[in-house]
């Protein structure tokens, strides 16, 4: 009896094609992070699906699609200075077009700032992303991501005096 076809789609395939994947999924979650702290916030929407979700666990915090995603990303203060750390990332290939990752984070983040070097500060999130990602039209994308807060507090404002340099 062959028992080609009782196989996982996944242990048929090219080793290479199987890390080309994760490799590609593991570069969106870098990039989305790169746009958001040193790009422009909206474009975070490009590396969604159309159809793509943000949520929170905790909260009624849903935004679902391009469009919407775009809208809620380039809301963001435009004095806002963050920059997120990513580790532990694991993306596993669930079929040949789809895949899931977890990934830590940790986000140093202030609103006022108008310029230069802070002083160093907490970071206000410590937490995990659960994504999903499709692949469409050959291009990998994210279709949803989770976030999952262990650590959070509020985004500090920072007054005319606190702005500068650490010199």
């Amino acid at each position: 009896m062959d028992t080609t076809d009782a196989l996982d789609p996944l242990d048929r395939s090219d080793p290479l094609d199987h890390l080309i994947a994760e490799r590609a999924c593991e570069r969106l979650i870098v990039e989305f992070v790169r746009r958001l702290d040193l790009g422009e916030p909206g474009d975070v929407a490009e590396l969604f699906t159309p159809d793509g979700v943000w949520e929170w666990a905790e909260g009624d915090r849903r935004i679902e699609g391009r469009d919407a995603l775009r809208a809620y990303f380039a809301g963001r203060p435009a004095d806002r200075l963050s920059r997120r750390l990513c580790t532990n990332i694991l993306v596993t290939l669930t079929s040949a077009s789809t895949a899931t990752a977890s990934t830590y984070f940790t986000t140093f983040r202030v609103d006022g700032h108008t310029g230069g070097m802070l002083p160093p500060r907490l970071p206000v999130q410590v937490g995990r992303y659960e994504d999903t990602f499709r692949k469409t039209e050959g291009r990998w994308l994210l279709a949803a991501r989770e976030l999952f807060l262990d650590f959070a507090g509020p985004t500090e404002r920072l007054g005319r005096a606190d702005d500068r340099t650490g010199d």
